[in-house]
């Protein structure tokens, strides 16, 4: 795997980035925004998934960045879990929901596969150096 130097390269960051931006999408464009407990919930939710993989990667070191994968990998399932809430209400459609969830999916795949690749890795990151 090619040197990383900031989070904004990493790929699983980019789709985080594109999951909130989705989410944004139906919160302005749905009657999502007149749910305003659910609209802050998947919100912050989908913010958490960006946020916890830049705090982890920046702290240099395999085992804490995991854990952040981790909690990460916890609030892409949240996001999901809400997309079936929104739905439930018939504040998105389901072809919102299906897309907003297929994009959940990818993205937990990827951070379990980038926390798959941590744990085999042989350099533990920067701060062990």
């Amino acid at each position: 795997m090619a040197r990383i130097d900031k989070f904004e390269d990493l790929e699983i960051w980019k789709k985080a980035r594109e999951l909130c931006q989705y989410v944004e999408l139906l919160i302005q464009t749905t009657t999502l925004k007149t749910n305003y407990s659910l609209k802050d919930q998947i919100d912050r939710s989908s913010g958490s998934v960006m946020d916890n993989i830049a705090e982890g990667f920046e702290r240099n070191g395999n085992r804490e960045f995991i854990q952040f994968l981790s909690v990460a990998k916890g609030s892409v399932g949240e996001v999901k879990s809400q997309s079936y809430r929104a739905f439930d209400k018939k504040l998105i459609s389901e072809e919102q929901h299906l897309k907003l969830n297929e994009m959940a999916e990818i993205e937990k795949n990827r951070i379990g596969a980038m926390m798959n690749y941590l744990r085999n890795c042989e350099i533990k990151g920067l701060k062990f150096k």
